[in-house]
């Protein structure tokens, strides 16, 4: 067994971590064998796969599900529907799917399943296979499946497909039949309607045979061409004119490959030992910016290991294909026709998926925020120390994106099932900017050092898992010593706003009287900035009593008084400031980092 199996082997132990179901935390694993053999003219393949799964559960399973993501990509399907009843269809959408015609929709076809060489029953509903299983799978038992199925790649409409827009012949993702994700709360088998996945850790071996003249790049390491590697392997000659790719890839939740003939590939080595790869179109106009990328690449994936955790394999790839910007395991693919600082910024926000949903794998359709709104924050703070812009708000635009919302009548909590949201653009603020806005306002909450060692924390105890919503604020609360479930449930599990004021200010003989309104329904602590007559400056820090805690005081060498705590049920909170200094000035949150939708009562001015 080479050193990347013995890794995979011994992260499927997974110690005593408690989930939010409040049992011993356990996962599903899978393992895939699968080959396919590449028609490139038709756009058909033909595959077997060979899945091995292990029953981690405590439960019996009578029965399975798979995905076929491809049979999205048909008139009359959930996804072209949805597409043409929502007030807002993504544009890369639209009514396109209804107008495809038979030789450029997508299929997934199996024309054999058995386990353990027997033959089963399924039926197919749309993108979802439902099969029932002849020997049920008990507690702890390992059973195999062997699947043979017909397909056709569509024309590239959404992640995946054909002849996508900037002449990248295959951009493969979601290919392949794929085995839903079981945990405690059941099975995962969501039909495919335009949002995005959720599916168990297993290791992968995959074979692809295509005409000779493509190169193809994808998950894992080749196999096929690295003679020196550990993983490299003979293969037989595919056929007359073809050529034979091998990749392997250890505890991955997915598998990637795209094929051109015309790619460029170069390497680029970053920290660590890791290869990064970078596939593109033979274009002298996007020339220069794709070698400009690999030094920029590797810069962003230093930042990364540093503020979050190590990448813990030895390759990614930046891809040229899909439809915009989607994150893959070990790799992305993007479109590559960009100006420079786009090519960047699409590159930072999808190799910070690798952490924020690929390792740290979060169930995107149930939890959305917590991949985009995380990948947001993470990638935002990288851009801004790797380019040296030294902004001290950075999200600024994703709480602007945040208040909007949420004063637009038009929020639905981020409890909402991603495909279930009433507009496409309620599912994107909630998903990007919310999510990112709780990120940077938790550090508000708990402390920016708090914040940073909270990421890393949560990188160290879930990477290779499936963490929840509740497992994360676990995190939190065990880094900063306060109590964070109020600050979970508000702000993501409610459409509760924040709204605090300056109702009053009195000027007495012997101090000055501040009287503070909570106006909407979330509470939170308050940092109340003074400023005096004579220039200096003062913060009054006033806890939210069911925190049970006190943030560190943000500003080092600046004066901070810490004021009894505010109880939530209270509507308004009286501080006094000792008159031995003439207040000039008094604002709440002048760090603008609490999201709160109506800051202009937040500042009083002496007149």
């Amino acid at each position: 067994m080479n050193s990347i199996f013995k890794i995979s082997a011994a992260l499927l132990f997974f110690g005593n971590v408690v989930a939010q179901n409040n049992t011993s935390y356990w996962q599903q694993h899978v393992d895939y064998t699968m080959n396919i053999d590449v028609d490139a003219d038709a756009n058909q393949y033909k595959g077997t796969q060979t899945l091995v799964y292990t029953n981690n559960s405590p439960d019996v399973l009578d029965r399975v599900f798979y995905h076929l993501y491809f049979n999205a990509f048909q008139p009359g399907s959930e996804m072209d529907v949805r597409s043409l009843n929502i007030a807002d269809p993504d544009g890369r959408v639209a009514n396109r799917i209804s107008k495809l015609a038979p030789d450029e929709i997508g299929y997934i076809k199996p024309t054999l399943l058995t386990q353990e060489g027997t033959p089963l029953k399924y039926e197919i509903a749309g993108t979802v296979l439902e099969v029932t299983l002849n020997s049920p799978i008990q507690p702890g038992a390992t059973t195999t499946f062997n699947m043979e199925w017909d397909a056709q790649v569509p024309l590239q409409i959404r992640r995946s497909g054909r002849d996508n827009a900037e002449g990248v012949k295959f951009s493969m993702t979601q290919w392949y039949p794929k085995m839903a994700e079981y945990d405690f709360q059941g099975w995962h088998a969501d039909p495919y309607i335009g949002r995005e996945f959720h599916s168990p850790w297993g290791d992968f071996d995959v074979t692809i045979n295509i005409d000779k003249d493509f190169t193809v790049a994808g998950t894992g390491y080749s196999a096929t061409n690295v003679k020196g590697s550990k993983e490299y392997k003979k293969v037989e000659n595919a056929g007359k004119g073809k050529r034979t790719w091998n990749f392997v890839a250890p505890n991955v939740h997915d598998f990637t490959w795209a094929a051109d003939k015309d790619y460029i590939h170069d390497q680029y080595e970053a920290e660590n030992g890791v290869t990064l790869n970078f596939y593109y179109k033979d274009n002298p106009e996007i020339k220069e910016n794709w070698k400009n990328l690999q030094p920029k690449t590797a810069e962003i994936l230093a930042y990364f290991n540093e503020h979050i955790g190590q990448y813990p394999y030895k390759q990614y790839s930046v891809i040229q294909g899909g439809d915009g910007g989607m994150e893959y395991a070990m790799c992305t693919l993007i479109t590559g026709e960009r100006k420079f600082e786009s090519l960047v910024g699409v590159t930072a926000h999808e190799f910070a998926h690798t952490w924020f949903q690929f390792l740290l794998a979060t169930n995107e359709g149930k939890h959305e925020w917590m991949d985009e709104g995380f990948t947001s924050y993470i990638s935002a703070e990288a851009m801004n120390y790797i380019d040296n812009k030294q902004n001290p708000n950075v999200h600024a635009g994703s709480y602007r994106g945040y208040q909007f919302l949420a004063t637009s009548g038009k929020e639905q909590p981020a409890t909402t099932h991603a495909d279930r949201y009433a507009e496409n653009r309620t599912y994107s603020i909630i998903a990007y900017a919310k999510g990112a806005v709780f990120m940077s306002q938790l550090g508000y909450v708990i402390g920016q050092e708090n914040l940073d060692k909270t990421i890393k924390r949560y990188f160290d105890e879930w990477a290779f898992k499936h963490p929840t919503p509740n497992d994360f604020i676990r995190v939190a609360e065990k880094v900063s010593g306060m109590e964070l479930d109020w600050y979970l449930m508000d702000f993501m599990q409610t459409t509760n706003t924040i709204d605090y004021g300056i109702k009053n200010v009195e000027t007495r003989k012997d101090a000055t009287v501040v009287t503070l309104e909570r106006i909407g329904l979330m509470g939170m602590p308050i940092d109340l900035d003074v400023t005096y007559t004579d220039g200096t400056q003062e913060q009054f820090y006033i806890p939210l009593q069911m925190m049970r805690g006190e943030k560190p005081n943000p500003y080092k060498g600046q004066k901070r008084t810490v004021a009894k705590d505010w109880a939530w049920a209270y509507p308004t909170y009286e501080l006094s400031i000792p008159s031995t200094k003439k207040v000039q000035s008094m604002m709440i949150d002048a760090s603008k980092t609490m999201a709160d939708i109506n800051p202009e009562n937040n500042l009083w001015e002496m007149e």
